[in-house]
């Protein structure tokens, strides 16, 4: 597949997944009807949606046919579209823009930003669980969707993202010193974790053995990392007009990055390095892994 050819494979499977996130959201009408429109306005505001487009080419990979898979891809865009919202407020980030339009705060202000927030997590949950109406396969029912919901709803939290944004804002105002340890692990569950939450809740839910949903993860950790580093590489690099945003926010906000650390040319070393190896990691399963293996080159050296 060529590069034209992956890019309209990509924006066609983001417009499916678009159609399935809108058949989740909330109308927005009554008493909470602000905070509803500022929910739907970060959703709506954009974006690449990788991990629904992993979890459901993963979900694939292993077998998946039901539509049970849905609700958690949904789920996930709305996880993580809080946890932007909540990155972008002026206690954390303060950003302005996003995507090239006004961050969710500073289009309904930071209250409602806050509110908007935690009102995506929760119903995030709400909306995993409507997968136990998508599916009569008592397997399915007694354990796929148990063990996928306690996978989501770790990654999600203290022992995954919750924990890496909590290291990385202590880096950051607290003015601690970085090593390679701390940093590793911030990236990895800031980052990673919703990565590998959606690539292990795809194969748990296709039946995926533990060996599998373990090299699934380990393809995931690598996939994190590297699209971090290379975020962290845009950010001095890259152009403003394509990311949507201001590049040089982490300098100004004294954030703790891979590129820091190390420099630039060791960090475009290292994206090569583990994208190589998580690509290698999924030729290893039986099934057609080629959209997998193309759309993972192509987020990691993406342009914005």
């Amino acid at each position: 597949m060529n590069n034209r050819d992956l890019k309209q494979e990509i924006s066609d499977r983001t417009k499916h997944i678009n159609g399935i996130i809108e058949t989740y959201l909330p109308k927005e009408e009554g008493y909470a009807q602000t905070v509803l429109e500022a929910m739907n306005y970060s959703i709506h505001a954009g974006g690449k949606r990788v991990r629904p487009m992993l979890m459901e080419e993963t979900y694939h990979l292993f077998g998946g046919k039901e539509d049970v898979v849905e609700p958690f891809m949904a789920a996930m865009e709305m996880i993580h579209t809080y946890s932007l919202v909540h990155d972008d407020l002026p206690a954390m980030d303060n950003d302005m823009l996003r995507r090239g339009k006004p961050t969710t705060h500073a289009a309904y202000g930071e209250a409602m930003g806050v509110l908007a927030g935690d009102a995506l997590l929760n119903y995030a949950y709400e909306t995993a669980l409507l997968s136990f109406e998508k599916t009569k396969d008592v397997k399915m029912l007694s354990s796929s969707i148990p063990k996928a919901l306690q996978l989501f709803a770790s990654k999600a939290g203290i022992h995954g993202m919750v924990g890496g944004q909590t290291a990385d804002v202590e880096a950051e105002k607290k003015g601690l010193s970085l090593d390679e340890e701390k940093l590793s692990y911030i990236i990895e569950n800031k980052t990673g974790a919703l990565i590998e939450s959606a690539m292990m809740v795809g194969a748990t839910l296709a039946n995926a053995t533990r060996e599998q949903v373990a090299c699934v993860q380990k393809i995931a950790q690598n996939v994190g990392f590297a699209f971090q580093i290379q975020d962290d590489i845009l950010d001095v690099v890259g152009d403003e007009a394509l990311l949507g945003k201001p590049i040089g926010s982490d300098e100004r906000n004294e954030k703790p990055t891979y590129v820091v650390l190390h420099g630039l040319e060791a960090s475009k070393e290292k994206v090569k390095t583990l994208t190589e190896e998580a690509v290698e990691l999924l030729k290893g399963f039986d099934g057609d892994t080629s959209f997998l293996e193309e759309f993972l080159m192509y987020l990691v050296y993406r342009e914005k």
